[in-house]
């Protein structure tokens, strides 16, 4: 007998610990079938209670515009820069930045234009935001802006309690993208029209200060006899090729390195350009001859300067003027007529599920823990 009690809680052990392996699954659903009643009727009514809750919260409108940015186009100067020398390297080292869809869409969530939403629609006091910062974070999450990867439309949808206001600010969008891109550079045509804009105002002003200076030396129409026009505007076309090779290098060593071969090759240009001046400096002794003289020189030097500038200034204006108006509204937003949220049946289907699938986990669960009470009772081993 005492050989024996060890033998029969030993088997008692292993129908326990067999029993709990697994859940048979006619046991299952045997289980199943026991509480149908609560696994459809608990679910049906959390479903009906999450549906009328919807009913409680105000519906959410979006309105969605549809737009086609300006796009980056072969300006009307590409065809004559060839024509200019190293002249015509400014513009491409003023404008060879190209902004993709990327860059409309981080102008219309900058800080200054959902400033400019915000106080435009009264946002403040709709969000119920005391912080502006708060304001700005509450319409971040009530719109999105995208750009289309294939046909790079730029989308912008708007969630408002009111569908007129969500059309609204959808709209608005588009015009504070058109204000901010008439005043600031963006395009590349923009870009040189500033550049040259400012260049063409530092030379009118040397060119006012070379014909003052002409004027006082006593020159007069006789003088040119002494110096031939010829001459005169060729060297001054000379100095003007060789500012404008050295404002170019000092522009591309912004951002490429001295041993680049695009680096190279400007230096090697400047310095032929340079001999050149140097001889014709010799060859007309510059230096010692009379002061009208280097004085005409000079302003020929400036007036060479201020045409090849407002000729290039022109032209940036005028592709300006073409990209400008090129934000074009594929769809306008129009107020909704049916709410995007609280989406009604999807709240309620998935409530039912979510409520179903918790009671098969408690009642599977409960059985479970009943079962193992029930066989370590009848088994007398311990809950320890």
């Amino acid at each position: 007998m005492r050989n024996e009690a060890p033998l029969v809680g030993l088997d008692a052990s292993q129908a326990v610990v067999e029993d709990d392996e697994g859940v048979d699954l006619f046991e299952l659903l045997a289980l199943l079938r026991e509480h149908l009643l609560l696994l459809i009727a608990a679910p049906l009514l959390a479903g009906l209670v999450a549906l009328g809750i919807t009913y409680l919260i105000k519906p959410t409108f979006t309105a969605t515009t549809v737009f086609l940015p300006p796009q980056q186009q072969q300006s009307a100067a590409a065809s004559v820069l060839a024509q200019l020398g190293p002249l015509a390297g400014l513009a491409g080292a003023a404008g060879a930045i190209r902004t993709p869809a990327d860059q409309y869409v981080a102008l219309m969530q900058s800080v200054t234009v959902s400033d400019r939403i915000i106080d435009r629609f009264g946002l403040m006091q709709e969000y119920d935001a005391e912080l502006r910062m708060d304001a700005r974070k509450a319409l971040a999450n009530n719109v999105r802006i995208t750009v289309g990867k294939k046909d790079g439309l730029i989308t912008v949808e708007v969630d408002d309690k009111s569908p007129q206001r969500a059309a609204d600010m959808a709209n608005q969008y588009v015009d504070e993208l058109r204000y901010m891109t008439s005043t600031i550079a963006v395009t590349e045509a923009q870009q040189r029209r500033l550049f040259f804009e400012h260049q063409l105002q530092q030379t009118k002003e040397r060119l006012t200060a070379a014909q003052q200076a002409l004027q006082a030396s006593g020159f007069s129409q006789g003088a040119i006899k002494a110096e031939p026009r010829a001459a005169a505007e060729g060297y001054a076309k000379l100095r003007a090729e060789v500012t404008a090779a050295e404002v170019k290098l000092q522009t591309m060593r912004g951002t490429l390195a001295d041993d680049t071969p695009e680096v190279r090759q400007l230096q090697a240009a400047l310095a032929a350009l340079r001999v050149q001046l140097a001889r014709l400096e010799q060859a007309s002794d510059i230096g010692g001859g009379p002061d009208y003289v280097s004085k005409y020189r000079e302003f020929k030097y400036q007036e060479t300067l201020f045409d090849l500038f407002a000729k290039q200034y022109e032209l940036a204006r005028v592709d300006e003027s073409r990209e400008g108006a090129l934000i074009q509204v594929v769809d306008r937003a129009m107020p909704p007529e049916w709410k995007s949220k609280p989406k009604r049946a999807l709240t309620a289907v998935a409530t039912m599920l979510v409520v179903a699938l918790v009671l098969v986990f408690y009642v599977a669960v409960r059985q479970s823990w009943r079962t193992r009470r029930a066989q370590r009772a009848t088994t007398g081993i311990g809950p320890g």
